[in-house]
């Protein structure tokens, strides 16, 4: 007997899903976590003050006159506005025929577009880059106020005001504890407490590999039976010089971690120049827009962050 299949059916509806997964990771820890703040002009300053080492012979004899000693003066520091674009154009039948996963196709586009771009943003934040005020414009990227770092000679420091970066010239070598305890202590020691441990995901691994009597072990707590389960991941480190919560960032280096002082960092935008959405005048018959940042990288306080630089994590 042959049975009449769907194969040979004509009129069987097509079984699309209405939601729409997105397979591309859209995490930003370093730029999340920051703090922002409207900014006035291209080219944003502020104000660093260090205070005069302590001293352990701060007595006076009684009655006598002041010794006046002025305070160090501020060191100016700056950065300039870097402008993110993401661009896309949609033909207005799109628009308009019936989709799955969402209405308007302009309105889906917008949000992915956005997502794009606090990417981008991310990625700018942690590469060797220094600040640049020809046309484009760039920022001057984390690694260029990094002066608290460990890496192998004859690498160079950067002078840390975001004129430049470390040459990169040592031969790769592999994380150690010793090396995140070095640049701590170094933060520690110029005023500094990193909270914030920004490594790549070969990094992450690398991590939990090390093993330290200061390495918090991973627990799980079950109220009911459940099917054994291997721990091997480390999400808390405790140094000598305060606790560190490791994040993992998809797009930072695996040549590179670092220890950020979430106090003293921020992004800065001019106003309404973040994730700013501009209509463009149509070409034809479609809608066109632009997705528009003007940012910068405000390190409030260089020395109290740091890096692990010149690894050969893979």
């Amino acid at each position: 007997m042959a049975v009449f299949k769907t194969s040979d059916a004509v009129g069987e509806k097509e079984d699309l899903s209405d939601v729409i997964s997105r397979i591309d990771p859209d995490e930003t820890p370093i730029f999340s976590n920051a703090k922002k703040e409207v900014t006035k002009g291209v080219f944003h300053e502020w104000q660093v003050q260090e205070l005069a080492a302590a001293s352990a012979t701060n007595y006076a004899a009684e009655g006598a006159s002041y010794s006046f000693v002025n305070p160090q003066a501020t060191s100016r520091l700056g950065n300039y506005h870097q402008i993110a674009v993401q661009a896309a154009s949609v033909s207005n039948t799109l628009d308009s025929v019936d989709k799955a996963g969402r209405d308007r196709e302009t309105a889906y586009v917008k949000v992915i577009k956005g997502i794009e771009q606090r990417r981008d943003i991310e990625k700018s934040l942690t590469v060797d880059q220094a600040r640049a005020s020809s046309d484009p414009r760039k920022i001057a990227a984390l690694p260029a106020w990094m002066t608290n770092v460990s890496l192998v000679a004859p690498s160079t420091t950067a002078t840390g005001d975001g004129t430049d970066t470390s040459d990169g010239a040592g031969t790769n070598a592999a994380l150690t504890l010793a090396k995140i305890d070095s640049v701590m202590e170094d933060c520690y020691t110029d005023g500094g407490q990193p909270d914030m441990m920004v490594v790549s995901p070969a990094n992450k691994v690398a991590f939990s590999d090390l093993s330290s009597g200061s390495v918090a072990t991973a627990q799980l707590q079950y109220t009911a039976p459940r099917e054994i389960a291997i721990i091997g991941g480390v999400s808390l480190y405790l140094t000598d010089f305060g606790q560190l919560n490791v994040v993992i960032d998809r797009f930072i280096a695996n040549d590179r971690i670092f220890l950020l002082d979430s106090d003293y960092y921020s992004v800065g935008h001019l106003p309404g120049r973040m994730f700013s959405v501009s209509d463009v005048a149509p070409t034809g018959d479609n809608t066109q827009f632009a997705i528009v940042s003007e940012y910068t990288l405000i390190n409030k306080a260089p020395k109290a962050h740091g890096a692990v630089l010149d690894l050969s994590t893979s």
